[in-house]
Protein backbone atom coordinates (compact mmCIF):
# COMPACT_ATOMS: atom_id res chain seq x y z
CA UNK A 1 0.00 0.00 0.00
CA UNK A 2 2.69 2.23 0.75
CA UNK A 3 4.17 1.80 -2.39
CA UNK A 4 1.29 2.24 -4.39
CA UNK A 5 1.15 5.44 -2.43
CA UNK A 6 4.42 6.58 -3.41
CA UNK A 7 3.83 5.89 -6.95
CA UNK A 8 1.13 7.82 -7.24
CA UNK A 9 1.99 10.57 -5.23
CA UNK A 10 5.32 10.17 -7.71
CA UNK A 11 3.17 10.59 -11.09
CA UNK A 12 1.39 13.79 -9.79
CA UNK A 13 4.88 14.84 -9.10
CA UNK A 14 6.53 14.78 -11.91
CA UNK A 15 3.59 15.54 -14.20
CA UNK A 16 2.70 18.71 -11.72
CA UNK A 17 6.90 19.19 -12.34
CA UNK A 18 7.19 19.21 -15.44
CA UNK A 19 6.37 22.70 -17.01
CA UNK A 20 8.53 25.82 -16.22
CA UNK A 21 8.28 29.09 -17.47
CA UNK A 22 10.89 28.66 -20.45
CA UNK A 23 8.69 25.35 -21.41
CA UNK A 24 5.29 27.54 -21.23
CA UNK A 25 6.99 30.35 -23.41
CA UNK A 26 8.44 28.41 -26.15
CA UNK A 27 5.55 26.00 -26.40
CA UNK A 28 2.89 28.87 -26.82
CA UNK A 29 4.72 30.87 -29.06
CA UNK A 30 5.45 27.57 -31.18
CA UNK A 31 2.09 27.05 -31.93
CA UNK A 32 1.38 30.98 -32.46
CA UNK A 33 3.95 30.69 -34.86
CA UNK A 34 4.13 27.26 -36.70
CA UNK A 35 0.71 25.39 -35.83
CA UNK A 36 1.07 22.09 -34.84
CA UNK A 37 3.79 21.03 -36.62
CA UNK A 38 6.56 21.14 -33.47
CA UNK A 39 4.51 18.28 -31.68
CA UNK A 40 6.65 15.81 -33.12
CA UNK A 41 9.32 17.48 -31.67
CA UNK A 42 7.87 17.14 -27.75
CA UNK A 43 7.06 13.86 -28.00
CA UNK A 44 10.28 13.41 -29.14
CA UNK A 45 11.67 15.35 -26.20
CA UNK A 46 9.26 13.39 -24.20
CA UNK A 47 10.84 10.17 -24.41
CA UNK A 48 14.08 11.37 -24.65
CA UNK A 49 13.72 12.64 -20.95
CA UNK A 50 12.09 9.47 -19.90
CA UNK A 51 15.21 7.18 -21.14
CA UNK A 52 17.19 9.72 -19.33
CA UNK A 53 15.10 9.90 -16.57
CA UNK A 54 14.68 6.37 -15.70
CA UNK A 55 18.51 5.30 -16.46
CA UNK A 56 19.46 8.41 -13.60
CA UNK A 57 17.01 6.98 -11.31
CA UNK A 58 18.53 3.34 -11.66
CA UNK A 59 21.89 4.55 -11.24
CA UNK A 60 20.98 6.69 -8.34
CA UNK A 61 19.34 3.90 -6.93
CA UNK A 62 21.96 1.11 -7.27
CA UNK A 63 24.76 3.09 -6.32
CA UNK A 64 23.54 5.90 -4.00
CA UNK A 65 24.87 8.52 -6.29
CA UNK A 66 23.23 11.35 -8.11
CA UNK A 67 24.75 12.31 -11.63
CA UNK A 68 27.91 14.57 -10.94
CA UNK A 69 29.36 11.43 -8.85
CA UNK A 70 28.93 9.75 -12.43
CA UNK A 71 30.49 12.13 -14.12
CA UNK A 72 33.14 12.87 -12.05
CA UNK A 73 34.04 9.23 -12.57
CA UNK A 74 33.35 8.47 -15.99
CA UNK A 75 34.74 11.83 -17.48
CA UNK A 76 37.62 12.79 -15.42
CA UNK A 77 38.55 16.20 -13.14
CA UNK A 78 38.97 18.21 -16.48
CA UNK A 79 35.76 17.27 -18.58
CA UNK A 80 33.83 16.87 -15.66
CA UNK A 81 34.82 20.36 -14.38
CA UNK A 82 33.95 21.99 -17.54
CA UNK A 83 30.06 20.08 -17.50
CA UNK A 84 30.04 21.62 -13.51
CA UNK A 85 30.51 24.83 -14.79
CA UNK A 86 28.72 25.03 -17.55
CA UNK A 87 25.58 22.93 -15.28
CA UNK A 88 25.96 25.52 -12.78
CA UNK A 89 25.36 28.53 -15.21
CA UNK A 90 22.78 27.52 -16.80
CA UNK A 91 20.81 26.34 -14.05
CA UNK A 92 21.96 30.02 -12.68
CA UNK A 93 19.79 31.68 -15.56
CA UNK A 94 17.15 28.97 -14.66
CA UNK A 95 17.23 29.93 -11.63
CA UNK A 96 16.77 34.09 -12.92
CA UNK A 97 14.39 33.54 -15.11
CA UNK A 98 12.29 31.28 -12.49
CA UNK A 99 12.27 34.31 -9.58
CA UNK A 100 11.88 36.95 -12.21
CA UNK A 101 8.78 34.75 -13.48
CA UNK A 102 7.08 34.62 -10.00
CA UNK A 103 7.79 38.30 -9.45
CA UNK A 104 5.91 38.86 -12.58
CA UNK A 105 2.80 36.90 -11.42
CA UNK A 106 3.03 39.12 -8.37
CA UNK A 107 2.83 41.95 -10.19
CA UNK A 108 -0.11 40.55 -12.17
CA UNK A 109 -2.59 40.11 -9.19
CA UNK A 110 -0.82 42.79 -6.68
CA UNK A 111 -0.12 45.58 -9.03
CA UNK A 112 3.10 46.18 -7.08
CA UNK A 113 6.40 46.95 -8.23
CA UNK A 114 8.37 44.75 -10.12
CA UNK A 115 11.72 44.98 -8.44
CA UNK A 116 10.57 44.75 -4.51
CA UNK A 117 8.80 41.87 -5.79
CA UNK A 118 12.20 40.28 -7.05
CA UNK A 119 13.08 40.40 -3.39
CA UNK A 120 10.17 38.84 -2.43
CA UNK A 121 10.03 35.89 -4.45
CA UNK A 122 14.08 35.54 -3.21
CA UNK A 123 13.26 35.19 0.14
CA UNK A 124 10.05 33.50 -0.32
CA UNK A 125 12.24 30.30 -2.02
CA UNK A 126 15.22 30.80 0.51
CA UNK A 127 12.48 30.58 3.13
CA UNK A 128 10.98 27.52 1.67
CA UNK A 129 13.74 25.56 1.17
CA UNK A 130 15.31 26.46 4.49
CA UNK A 131 11.98 25.38 6.83
CA UNK A 132 10.81 22.65 4.57
CA UNK A 133 11.71 18.61 4.09
CA UNK A 134 12.76 17.21 0.83
CA UNK A 135 9.18 15.37 0.42
CA UNK A 136 7.24 18.06 1.50
CA UNK A 137 9.09 20.41 -0.97
CA UNK A 138 8.67 17.74 -4.21
CA UNK A 139 5.06 16.83 -3.06
CA UNK A 140 3.46 20.67 -2.50
CA UNK A 141 5.30 22.39 -5.30
CA UNK A 142 4.59 18.98 -7.36
CA UNK A 143 0.80 18.87 -7.18
CA UNK A 144 -0.01 22.31 -6.53
CA UNK A 145 1.14 22.43 -9.83
CA UNK A 146 -1.22 20.18 -10.63
CA UNK A 147 -3.32 23.46 -11.50
CA UNK A 148 -1.79 23.87 -14.79
CA UNK A 149 -3.71 20.78 -16.09
CA UNK A 150 -6.19 23.40 -16.64
CA UNK A 151 -4.35 23.90 -19.87
CA UNK A 152 -5.25 20.48 -20.75
CA UNK A 153 -8.87 20.64 -20.15
CA UNK A 154 -8.75 24.43 -22.03
CA UNK A 155 -6.79 22.61 -25.44
CA UNK A 156 -9.45 19.79 -25.13
CA UNK A 157 -12.35 22.49 -25.14
CA UNK A 158 -11.14 24.11 -27.67
CA UNK A 159 -11.85 21.27 -30.22
CA UNK A 160 -8.59 21.05 -32.43
CA UNK A 161 -8.68 19.21 -35.62
CA UNK A 162 -7.20 15.86 -34.44
CA UNK A 163 -6.13 14.91 -37.13
CA UNK A 164 -3.94 17.89 -37.92
CA UNK A 165 -2.54 16.90 -34.55
CA UNK A 166 -1.90 13.82 -35.39
CA UNK A 167 -0.08 14.76 -38.58
CA UNK A 168 2.04 16.91 -36.19
CA UNK A 169 3.54 14.57 -34.98
CA UNK A 170 4.99 13.32 -38.03
CA UNK A 171 8.78 14.98 -38.06
CA UNK A 172 8.87 16.91 -41.40
CA UNK A 173 9.12 20.51 -41.96
CA UNK A 174 5.61 21.92 -43.70
CA UNK A 175 6.29 22.37 -47.22
CA UNK A 176 3.90 25.90 -46.66
CA UNK A 177 6.86 27.24 -44.95
CA UNK A 178 8.79 30.70 -46.50
CA UNK A 179 12.23 30.11 -46.65
CA UNK A 180 12.92 32.86 -44.86
CA UNK A 181 11.26 31.00 -41.78
CA UNK A 182 12.95 27.79 -42.37
CA UNK A 183 15.93 28.65 -39.89
CA UNK A 184 13.44 29.99 -37.27
CA UNK A 185 11.46 26.62 -37.72
CA UNK A 186 15.18 24.87 -36.63
CA UNK A 187 15.55 27.18 -34.18
CA UNK A 188 12.14 26.25 -32.50
CA UNK A 189 12.62 22.72 -32.72
CA UNK A 190 15.87 22.57 -31.00
CA UNK A 191 14.34 24.88 -28.27
CA UNK A 192 11.84 23.00 -27.54
CA UNK A 193 13.94 19.75 -27.71
CA UNK A 194 16.11 21.49 -24.71
CA UNK A 195 12.54 22.72 -23.15
CA UNK A 196 11.62 19.27 -22.70
CA UNK A 197 15.06 17.76 -21.45
CA UNK A 198 16.25 20.83 -19.41
CA UNK A 199 19.39 18.78 -17.57
CA UNK A 200 18.27 19.75 -14.48
CA UNK A 201 15.37 17.74 -14.50
CA UNK A 202 17.66 14.60 -14.28
CA UNK A 203 19.77 16.03 -11.69
CA UNK A 204 17.23 16.84 -9.72
CA UNK A 205 15.42 13.61 -10.38
CA UNK A 206 18.81 11.58 -9.73
CA UNK A 207 19.28 13.26 -6.65
CA UNK A 208 15.68 12.94 -5.25
CA UNK A 209 16.18 9.43 -5.21
CA UNK A 210 18.92 9.46 -2.79
CA UNK A 211 17.28 11.92 -0.87
CA UNK A 212 14.31 9.49 -0.69
CA UNK A 213 16.86 6.57 0.38
CA UNK A 214 15.69 4.47 -2.56
CA UNK A 215 17.45 0.96 -3.24
CA UNK A 216 17.63 -1.18 -5.95
CA UNK A 217 14.28 -2.63 -4.77
CA UNK A 218 12.67 0.91 -6.02
CA UNK A 219 13.53 0.58 -10.03
CA UNK A 220 10.02 -0.66 -10.77
CA UNK A 221 8.82 2.06 -9.01
CA UNK A 222 11.13 4.10 -10.76
CA UNK A 223 10.61 3.37 -13.80
CA UNK A 224 6.67 3.69 -13.81
CA UNK A 225 6.90 6.84 -12.37
CA UNK A 226 9.29 8.22 -15.28
CA UNK A 227 6.81 6.28 -18.03
CA UNK A 228 3.74 7.44 -16.42
CA UNK A 229 4.28 11.00 -15.04
CA UNK A 230 6.64 12.64 -17.82
CA UNK A 231 4.35 11.20 -20.23
CA UNK A 232 1.31 12.90 -18.59
CA UNK A 233 3.92 16.17 -18.43
CA UNK A 234 4.07 15.70 -22.15
CA UNK A 235 0.90 15.88 -22.65
CA UNK A 236 0.61 19.04 -20.70
CA UNK A 237 3.19 20.53 -22.84
CA UNK A 238 1.36 19.76 -25.91
CA UNK A 239 -1.76 20.92 -24.61
CA UNK A 240 0.31 24.41 -24.51
CA UNK A 241 1.20 24.11 -27.94
CA UNK A 242 -2.13 23.58 -29.02
CA UNK A 243 -3.60 26.22 -27.18
CA UNK A 244 -1.27 28.58 -28.67
CA UNK A 245 -2.44 27.52 -32.01
CA UNK A 246 -6.15 28.16 -31.53
CA UNK A 247 -5.73 31.03 -29.36
CA UNK A 248 -2.75 33.18 -29.44
CA UNK A 249 -2.29 32.01 -33.44
CA UNK A 250 -5.29 33.71 -34.74
CA UNK A 251 -4.34 37.10 -32.52
CA UNK A 252 -1.32 37.09 -33.72
CA UNK A 253 0.06 37.91 -30.14
CA UNK A 254 2.94 36.80 -28.53
CA UNK A 255 2.46 35.01 -25.09
CA UNK A 256 5.60 36.15 -23.57
CA UNK A 257 4.33 37.18 -20.11
CA UNK A 258 2.53 34.75 -17.80
CA UNK A 259 -1.01 37.02 -17.34
CA UNK A 260 -0.78 37.01 -21.88
CA UNK A 261 -0.51 32.72 -21.08
CA UNK A 262 -3.39 32.43 -18.57
CA UNK A 263 -5.98 34.89 -20.94
CA UNK A 264 -5.87 31.14 -22.98
CA UNK A 265 -7.37 29.58 -20.31
CA UNK A 266 -9.44 32.51 -19.22
CA UNK A 267 -11.07 32.31 -22.91
CA UNK A 268 -12.46 29.12 -22.14
CA UNK A 269 -13.15 28.55 -18.38
CA UNK A 270 -13.80 31.88 -17.35
CA UNK A 271 -12.78 33.48 -14.09
CA UNK A 272 -12.18 30.18 -12.64
CA UNK A 273 -9.62 29.19 -15.49
CA UNK A 274 -8.20 32.51 -15.26
CA UNK A 275 -7.19 31.73 -11.19
CA UNK A 276 -6.27 27.88 -11.81
CA UNK A 277 -3.37 29.11 -14.55
CA UNK A 278 -2.16 31.81 -12.36
CA UNK A 279 -2.11 29.25 -9.56
CA UNK A 280 -0.50 26.33 -11.52
CA UNK A 281 2.26 28.73 -13.19
CA UNK A 282 3.09 30.28 -9.93
CA UNK A 283 3.62 26.75 -8.29
CA UNK A 284 5.31 25.88 -11.31
CA UNK A 285 8.09 28.48 -11.41
CA UNK A 286 8.47 28.25 -8.03
CA UNK A 287 8.58 24.53 -8.25
CA UNK A 288 11.49 25.06 -11.07
CA UNK A 289 13.44 28.01 -9.04
CA UNK A 290 13.64 25.08 -6.50
CA UNK A 291 15.05 22.47 -7.91
CA UNK A 292 17.68 24.78 -10.33
CA UNK A 293 18.52 26.00 -7.44
CA UNK A 294 19.02 22.99 -5.51
CA UNK A 295 20.47 21.07 -8.83
CA UNK A 296 23.15 23.11 -8.57
CA UNK A 297 23.92 22.80 -4.83
CA UNK A 298 23.24 18.62 -5.22
CA UNK A 299 26.17 19.13 -8.69
CA UNK A 300 28.47 21.11 -6.92
CA UNK A 301 28.35 18.71 -4.19
CA UNK A 302 28.45 15.68 -5.42
CA UNK A 303 31.46 16.55 -7.66
CA UNK A 304 33.45 18.02 -4.55
CA UNK A 305 32.45 14.99 -2.55
CA UNK A 306 30.88 17.37 0.17
CA UNK A 307 28.15 16.10 2.24
CA UNK A 308 24.96 16.84 0.89
CA UNK A 309 21.21 16.70 1.17
CA UNK A 310 17.92 18.18 2.21
CA UNK A 311 17.30 15.38 4.78
CA UNK A 312 20.46 16.88 6.45
CA UNK A 313 20.81 20.12 8.47
CA UNK A 314 22.58 23.08 7.26
CA UNK A 315 24.84 22.41 9.91
CA UNK A 316 25.70 18.84 8.97
CA UNK A 317 25.94 19.70 5.13
CA UNK A 318 27.09 23.48 5.70
CA UNK A 319 28.69 23.58 1.92
CA UNK A 320 25.34 22.18 0.27
CA UNK A 321 23.26 24.58 2.57
CA UNK A 322 25.65 27.78 1.20
CA UNK A 323 25.67 27.24 -2.54
CA UNK A 324 21.75 26.99 -2.74
CA UNK A 325 21.59 30.32 -0.88
CA UNK A 326 24.71 31.70 -3.15
CA UNK A 327 22.96 30.61 -6.69
CA UNK A 328 19.43 32.19 -5.39
CA UNK A 329 20.78 35.10 -4.45
CA UNK A 330 22.98 35.46 -7.89
CA UNK A 331 20.02 34.35 -9.65
CA UNK A 332 18.17 37.30 -8.03
CA UNK A 333 21.01 39.74 -8.80
CA UNK A 334 20.89 38.69 -12.28
CA UNK A 335 16.86 40.11 -12.29
CA UNK A 336 17.44 42.86 -10.61
CA UNK A 337 19.63 44.01 -13.57
CA UNK A 338 16.79 45.04 -15.32
CA UNK A 339 16.99 42.05 -17.98
CA UNK A 340 14.16 40.53 -19.46
CA UNK A 341 13.27 37.10 -17.31
CA UNK A 342 11.68 35.32 -20.62
CA UNK A 343 14.94 37.16 -22.68
CA UNK A 344 17.22 35.29 -20.15
CA UNK A 345 15.39 31.80 -20.33
CA UNK A 346 15.36 31.87 -24.05
CA UNK A 347 18.82 31.94 -23.30
CA UNK A 348 19.24 29.43 -20.90
CA UNK A 349 17.57 26.56 -22.64
CA UNK A 350 19.74 26.96 -26.06
CA UNK A 351 22.93 26.73 -23.80
CA UNK A 352 21.03 24.04 -22.25
CA UNK A 353 20.70 22.05 -25.21
CA UNK A 354 24.42 22.49 -25.62
CA UNK A 355 25.88 20.75 -22.25
CA UNK A 356 23.12 17.67 -22.66
CA UNK A 357 26.09 15.12 -24.37
CA UNK A 358 28.03 16.07 -21.59
CA UNK A 359 25.71 15.14 -19.05
CA UNK A 360 24.04 12.17 -20.61
CA UNK A 361 27.31 9.90 -21.79
CA UNK A 362 28.52 9.52 -18.44
CA UNK A 363 25.13 8.36 -17.94
CA UNK A 364 25.14 5.95 -20.59
CA UNK A 365 28.48 4.55 -19.76
CA UNK A 366 28.02 3.35 -16.12
CA UNK A 367 24.60 2.47 -16.92
CA UNK A 368 26.00 -0.17 -19.17
CA UNK A 369 28.49 -1.05 -17.31
CA UNK A 370 27.92 -4.80 -15.72
CA UNK A 371 30.68 -4.10 -13.09
CA UNK A 372 29.19 -1.61 -11.54
CA UNK A 373 25.45 -2.20 -12.23
CA UNK A 374 25.44 -5.68 -12.22
CA UNK A 375 21.74 -7.44 -13.17
CA UNK A 376 20.66 -3.61 -13.23
CA UNK A 377 22.44 -2.55 -16.05
CA UNK A 378 20.64 -1.42 -19.71
CA UNK A 379 19.09 -4.01 -21.09
CA UNK A 380 18.72 -3.83 -25.44
CA UNK A 381 16.04 -1.20 -25.48
CA UNK A 382 17.33 1.20 -22.73
CA UNK A 383 20.88 0.90 -24.54
CA UNK A 384 19.51 1.57 -28.02
CA UNK A 385 17.38 4.25 -26.95
CA UNK A 386 20.27 6.11 -24.93
CA UNK A 387 22.50 5.72 -27.14
CA UNK A 388 20.12 7.34 -30.11
CA UNK A 389 19.02 10.00 -28.07
CA UNK A 390 22.51 10.56 -27.53
CA UNK A 391 23.04 11.32 -31.74
CA UNK A 392 19.94 13.31 -31.44
CA UNK A 393 21.47 15.83 -28.45
CA UNK A 394 25.02 16.20 -30.21
CA UNK A 395 23.12 17.21 -33.18
CA UNK A 396 20.85 19.84 -31.30
CA UNK A 397 24.12 21.02 -29.36
CA UNK A 398 26.00 21.48 -32.26
CA UNK A 399 23.05 23.66 -34.22
CA UNK A 400 21.97 25.69 -31.17
CA UNK A 401 24.71 28.60 -31.03
CA UNK A 402 24.29 28.89 -34.33
CA UNK A 403 20.65 29.26 -35.20
CA UNK A 404 20.69 31.35 -31.81
CA UNK A 405 22.89 33.58 -33.74
CA UNK A 406 21.45 33.60 -37.18
CA UNK A 407 17.77 33.63 -36.03
CA UNK A 408 18.81 37.15 -33.94
CA UNK A 409 17.52 35.07 -30.52
CA UNK A 410 14.67 33.42 -32.57
CA UNK A 411 13.15 37.13 -33.46
CA UNK A 412 13.27 35.30 -37.12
Amino acid sequence: MAMFLELFLGILTAMGGFVEIGELTFMLNAGSKFDYSLLWVVALGTVGIMVYGEIAGRIAAVRGQGVFNVIRERAGIRLGMLTLVSATLVCLLTTAAEIGAIALVWNLLSGWPYRPLLLLAFAFLALVIWFLRFQTLERVFGLLGLMMAVFLVVAWKMHPDWSAVAQGLVPRMPASLPSDQKLLYAYYAVSLLSSVMLPYETYFYASGVVEDHWSPRYIPLNRAIVLVGFTLGGALAASLLIIGKLYFGPLQVEPALPGTAALGAASVLGRAGLWLAIGGMFFAFAGAGIETAMSSAYNIAQFFGWTWGKYRTARDAPRFALSWLIVLALATLVVLTGVDPIKVVEYSIVFSVVILPLTYFPLMAISRDPDTMGIHRNGWLSNTLGWLYFVIVCIAAVAAIPLLVLTHGGQG
